[in-house]
């Protein structure tokens, strides 16, 4: 079998604004060891889960620290079979007006597509962008083209809408003219902007994408996450109102599902990244949302890797539970079938 992980990262703290996520942080951000020693202390006044969350952020924190993409991405690729390909996800965090990045979106692009070439058909590269910011549409022409990427990463969180002008104007429709991949980020977790949280819940809603999916027909948009932890366990423990006709609307993983079995949708996708790192309860519900034809189709085999490196279980654990709980054809379908369609290789 010939995996690929769908869903992937190998930015680095040059990436990241000074001051994310809180100026108050930024200590602990420069001496990474005030963690690791807030985890000693932890463990020795018996709180034992306080000191194992903050051991995993010290060892997040180390990885992010590396001193090149390159470094990240050898440490996940030692946590798969040899010959598993990797989409390698960048990201924009400019605009989210807390601070400099260190190194600049075309740096990190230009370092992306250096890894692409020192591991041929293994790193499959992705630009990203924010279309708030200027040169958006420009720097993703300069990687399609010139740089031979795949296709694009969104994190409409950051505070845009998906059906942004820039981005239906001057992006998706040189994408869609090649039939390329996007990503977006698509639930209520993750790195939020300068926004309202209510504003980012709302770009990052399922149905935000419905206009871009129908202008675009070409456009393989996968819709990461499935929805996220939140909707997952809402889902799971809350359950769903039948008498209440706006509750399906609300939760982004029942939302996600209907607009995919549908059929209203067909170049609509969605992967399992970093939710189903979160509990152990939901790779039940997934095999049974498996079941649908439609469904199964358009999921993609996905990790999140390194955000995966703030939760207990390594990477190569809880791909192989998904693999053991889906059982061998159901995850092919996945991580081989699907993933090669929605690259345009199938």
């Amino acid at each position: 079998m010939r995996i690929t992980n769908c869903h992937t990262h190998t930015f680095t703290d040059a990436h990241i604004p000074a001051r994310y996520p809180h100026w108050g942080l930024m200590p602990f951000k420069r001496a990474p060891g005030l963690v690791k020693g807030l985890a000693f202390a932890a463990r020795l006044l018996g709180q034992e889960g306080a000191a194992a969350s903050l051991r995993r952020l010290h060892r997040f924190q180390q990885e992010a620290r590396l001193p090149a993409q390159a470094d990240i991405f050898a440490q996940l690729v030692a946590q798969y079979p040899r010959g598993t390909r990797f989409v390698v996800l960048p990201m924009q965090m400019a605009g989210m007006g807390q601070g400099a990045c260190r190194a600049s979106l075309a740096q990190q692009h230009d370092e992306l597509a250096e890894m692409a070439r020192a591991w041929p058909g293994l790193v499959i590269p992705f630009a990203t962008c924010d279309p708030r910011l200027p040169g958006a549409a420009e720097e993703v022409r300069r990687c399609i083209e010139e740089l031979g990427f795949r296709g694009l990463k969104l994190y409409p969180r950051l505070g845009f809408a998906p059906d942004h002008p820039v981005l239906m104007r001057e992006v998706y429709p040189r994408l869609n003219d090649r039939g390329l991949a996007l990503v977006s980020h698509c639930s209520r977790g993750g790195v939020t902007g300068n926004v309202t949280r209510a504003d980012a819940d709302a770009f990052s809603h399922p149905m935000a994408f419905a206009p871009v999916l129908r202008a675009f027909p070409r456009l393989q948009v996968n819709l990461a996450h499935m929805g996220g932890q939140c909707d997952w366990e809402a889902y799971i423990t809350e359950g769903l109102n039948p008498y209440d006709p706006h509750a399906r609307a609300r939760n982004f993983l029942v939302t996600l599902r209907e607009m995919i079995e549908s059929g209203d949708f067909p170049n609509l996708w969605t992967d399992v990244s970093y939710t189903l790192f979160q509990s152990e309860a939901f790779l039940p519900f997934l095999r049974l949302f498996l079941d649908h034809p439609r469904l199964r189709a358009r999921t993609l085999f996905g990790s999140d890797f390194y955000m995966t490196r703030q939760e207990e279980l390594s990477e190569r654990a809880v791909a192989v539970r998904l693999r053991a709980g889906l059982g061998e054809a159901l995850f092919r379908q996945i991580a081989e079938t699907n993933p090669e369609a929605w690259l345009g290789e199938g």
